[in-house]
């Protein structure tokens, strides 16, 4: 209908002029524009059930002609209504907002009447563009409260009766028939689990998420999940059923450091309450309680690590139907409550998004077949075979193969990745396991009687459901792989938690990966769901004395729930940097709100554990350093404590400018001169007078250099201490994961990109592209997990699914194609555009990258031959943007093919630092400059990241 001018829907001629209106109506009208407002979002969400903020944030696109350009929006007005009528009248009788002049579409915070638990709010929003035109009403949309208060809760906690802790037990199955009366307006099932939970109305399945409700540090907190099970209901007798499993919060969980299962507790258990409304206005309330019967069926064990054994012979079909007997079903036991938070799923679940067929299959010995996902995912495998009763087959998962093309097992440590099917019948069968993932590429499937087909087996990819948002590509189709590798490795380890790996008996929450990889993460995704939801996991856990886990959800903790390991350099930090960048990549201010405090006591208690605030010699440091020749993973010739005292000034630093943005101006002050002490400490601690820094390697300089520690005067210096280390390693990288992305930047930022194009091209190793050459299809743990001259890596730490080195697309997203946020402007209101291509060897003839922001989608690319340098950008409706052209000449400049400086949306061009900038209104351009005019040796026009120069 949007296409439709409004005009010609009342009979009158869209080509009339405002005089023709007035003599045909009678009415002076005012023209609407032709933009008009999509994509409606409550916090990020479309349509979101279960809503547990009581000012959830509103927003919404501008969609505008394809070719158009400067547009934007001056104004708005949104209408929250309690009924879809009341919105159709145009009537917000919970919030009309009025006309707000105000160019925002993100992060509108609801301020209307308070929304009840349960109420659905319906709403919409006009704008009104640059000239004052308003636009036509938006598409309805909506949102749904969940269970606000903690009394709104009739349920209890129930499961099975307690069994032993020392092995897994076979899934609980719980049960209860309900009566419905007649004409049901509309039913919710709210189901929290300490644990997993399938649920179940009349024998079907309710939803499509799986592993739910999720993994939270239980002792303080549990999610629960609101389903619409409207028509799932009859009038008459129903039934509910609750499929339970292990999960997180019984299963085997970090067994490498604790004492196996049962981390949190003993047996899974669940809360579940179902809501009905009738359409005569009554309403009833049916929760878990002792009224409930359990009993288990077909699935005998259920592990995260180990996997799932399933004997259909024990199958209990109808279980959750109507009718069922389950007279020989045992009484549920009732659990206390005990006082964790209860809050609504706030991040999109974990799904099955994709599927993947083998592209191999081999038979290394006589009846053992090995399926080649051509792949490393993560998932689990869907069986389609046939068999005999009683007949059992076998499916193991792993990464890589050895030689003789077996599985590769050793690095999975004590994780099984195994699941067993057993025929109930002879006959056909599909399936695949409910409360487990594996991460893998090969599959090992035993037990059949003859050959397999290819395709007996499919892959299923299993991560939360995350919008996919940035793209990358250019002319080199190795580099090309390694940004597949780098989305592969997030989508396999943004399960739930963002893990360190998600194969072997660990797959943990660890701080400093998902702190050092933040940046890509947003450019790939939109995160900020999945963020916040593991920000809440992160400071439950925090110690009493501000201590930062080194996990989160914290399961290294001491019996008494303290944090006892936590606080690490550039691990902790996380705990600031993470949703720091949050807030650049999306201009949510929330998430610096919620977690203030936090960040704070991390601060204090750096302080307070300084020596003349450096940094003790704690925690991992560079991890995984190449640099030095010890055996141990945080053996580096990199000190701790200087990586600590670097984090330290660069973290309280961020502080001073969040507690400005939070209007905290005092604490912005102590911040700020904190930081500044830390770096007089810093030099005084590590810095000789000629500028040598003690560790003197590439990560030492890399981080005095972008967190600003140094004197002005030695900063060249500096940057050409790293240039010339790279350069005596033949183009190698011999950092750890602390310096993997910071050499990129302090490389560019003096001068030096040629050195960092040499690493990015290096293909033996320690390089990027190393594992590229040998197949990877995620990215390694180590550089050199495997190498034709040593084998394997230490099987104790050898991850092919690791996203850590993947930081490295930070790199290739802002300064390769060079496409960035202003910081000024958060959530890319203002975007940046300054490709630093390889000049001098020209070794990419075009690179790329794109966006899909809050706004729409930002692109850019560039082309460059032997005549012309050509970029092409694209800015999303009610944006700006500037372009830095490595060029100082401006007499050359075109686009289009016309004199740049003629060209509507261009709203100035000046040489600025020896580069031409040209500041951009909301459209697509194309420039072309001569490549003679460009310079060799550039440097970013500014510093990334909030640092400073």
């Amino acid at each position: 209908m949007h296409d439709v001018c409004p005009l010609v829907c009342v009979g009158l001629r869209p080509g009339w002029t405002p005089f023709q209106l007035y003599r045909f109506t009678g009415h002076r009208i005012k023209l609407m524009t032709n933009v008009f407002p999509i994509d409606l979002r409550c916090e990020y969400l479309t349509e979101p059930l279960g809503i547990d903020s009581t000012r959830p944030r509103l927003f919404w696109r501008l969609h505008a002609p394809h070719s158009a350009r400067a547009i934007s929006q001056s104004a708005y007005q949104i209408l929250c209504a309690s009924t879809s009528a009341f919105l159709s009248r145009n009537e917000g009788d919970l919030w009309d907002t009025g006309r707000v002049a105000s160019n925002r579409t993100i992060q509108v915070p609801y301020a209307g009447t308070p929304v009840s638990s349960g109420q659905r709010v319906f709403w919409k929003v006009r704008i009104w563009d640059r000239d004052g035109k308003p636009s036509e009403w938006s598409e309805p949309s909506w949102w749904e409260a969940g269970l606000l208060e903690r009394s709104d809760w009739q349920a209890q906690w129930i499961g099975p009766q307690p069994r032993p802790r020392d092995a897994s037990q076979p899934a609980p199955m719980l049960r209860r028939n309900i009566a419905i009366g007649p004409d049901v307006l509309r039913a919710r099932l709210y189901v929290a689990a300490r644990g997993l939970c399938r649920p179940f109305v009349n024998g079907g399945r309710v939803g499509n998420d799986e592993l739910s409700p999720g993994w939270s540090s239980y002792n303080r907190r549990v999610q629960y999940v609101t389903y619409d099970v409207t028509d799932s209901l009859e009038q008459g007798t129903n039934a509910i059923g609750l499929l339970l499993g292990d999960g997180w919060y019984c299963g085997y969980l970090a067994d490498w450091h604790s004492e196996g299962r049962g981390f949190y507790g003993q047996d899974p258990q669940v809360l579940a309450q179902l809501v009905i409304h009738y359409a005569d206005g009554s309403s009833t309330i049916i929760g878990t309680d002792d009224t409930w019967r359990w009993s288990t069926g077909a699935i005998r064990s259920s592990d995260i690590y180990n996997g799932e054994i399933y004997d259909a012979r024990l199958q209990k079909p109808g279980w959750a139907a109507p009718g069922f007997d389950d007279s020989a079903w045992a009484p549920v036991e009732v659990y206390p409550d005990q006082g964790e938070k209860r809050t609504g799923k706030k991040v999109e679940p974990v799904q099955c998004v994709d599927t993947l067929s083998p592209t191999a299959m081999t038979e290394p010995e006589a009846g053992m077949y090995i399926f080649d996902f051509g792949q490393n995912m993560v998932g689990r495998v869907r069986l389609s075979i046939s068999g005999k009763a009683g007949q059992t087959v076998t499916m193991r998962h792993a990464e890589v193969l050895e030689n003789d093309g077996r599985l590769y097992t050793k690095n999975l440590r004590k994780a099984a990745q195994t699941d067993q099917y057993t025929f109930a019948e002879n006959g056909r069968v599909h399936w695949e396991p409910t409360f487990t993932f594996h991460g893998f590429r090969y599959v090992e499937l035993t037990g059949l009687d003859t050959s397999p087909s290819l395709d007996a087996v499919t892959g299923v990819v299993m991560h939360n459901a995350m919008q996919p948002t940035g793209e990358f590509e250019c002319s080199d189709p190795r580099i090309n792989q390694l940004q597949h590798n780098i989305v592969w490795g997030q989508k396999g380890n943004y399960l739930e938690v963002p893990t360190d790996c998600p194969q072997r008996d660990e797959r943990l929450g660890w701080t400093g990966y998902a702190q050092v990889f933040i940046r890509t993460a947003c450019h790939n995704f939109n995160v900020a769901p999945f963020i916040h939801k593991w920000m809440d996991d992160l400071t439950d856990d925090q110690g009493t004395d501000g201590s930062v886990p080194h996990v989160a959800p914290d399961v290294l903790q001491a019996p008494d729930g303290e944090t006892i390991a936590g606080g690490a350099a550039a691990w902790a930090d996380a705990v600031i940097i993470v949703p720091w960048t949050l807030y650049r990549c999306f201009g949510d201010n929330r998430i610096l709100q919620d977690h203030y405090e936090a960040m704070t006591q991390w601060i204090a208690y750096q302080e307070a554990t300084s020596r003349q605030l450096i940094r003790p010699a704690e925690g991992f440091g560079d991890w995984l350093a190449m640099d030095h020749p010890g055996t141990r993973n945080d053996q580096t010739a990199t000190p701790k404590d200087l990586v600590g005292t670097a984090y330290f000034a660069y973290t309280s630093r961020l502080m001073a400018t969040i507690a400005s943005i939070l209007n905290r101006n005092d604490d912005a002050k102590r911040f700020e001169a904190l930081s500044e002490r830390v770096r007089k400490a810093f030099q005084r601690e590590f810095v000789t007078p000629n500028g040598r820094i003690v560790g003197d390697t590439q990560t030492v300089y890399s981080l005095a250099l972008n967190v600003d520690l140094l004197p002005a005067d030695k900063r060249v210096a500096a940057g050409d201490r790293i240039a010339a280390d790279v350069h005596a390693h033949d183009n190698h990288i011999t950092t750890g994961f602390v310096g993997a992305n910071q050499i990129t930047f302090a490389l560019t930022e003096t001068g030096h990109v040629d050195s960092v194009y040499n690493l990015l091209f290096q293909d033996t190793c320690p390089s990027w592209l190393f594992p590229v050459t040998q197949g990877a299809t995620t990215i390694w743990e180590r550089w050199d997990g495997w190498t034709p001259e040593r084998g394997w890596q230490d099987p104790g730490m050898n991850s092919f699914n690791h996203y850590a080195y993947g930081a490295i697309g930070e790199w290739l997203y802002t300064v390769c194609a060079g496409l960035n946020v202003d910081e000024q402007r958060p959530g890319f209101g203002h975007i940046l555009f300054e490709p630093i291509p390889d000049f001098t060897h020209k070794r990419l003839t075009y690179a790329g990258a794109s966006c899909n922001t809050l706004h729409g989608i930002a692109a850019i690319r560039w082309d460059i031959d032997d005549n012309d340098f050509r970029v092409s950008v694209t800015l999303p409706p009610n944006t700006k943007g500037t372009l830095r052209l490595p060029t100082d000449s401006t007499d050359n400049l075109l686009e289009h093919d016309e004199p740049a400086s003629e060209s509507e949306g261009v709203s100035r061009i000046a040489v600025t630092n020896g580069k031409v900038t040209v500041d951009l209104q909301s459209g697509a351009y194309t420039f072309k400059c001569p490549c003679d005019t460009l310079s060799h040796r550039v440097m970013p026009s500014g510093p990334r990241d909030g640092r400073r120069r």
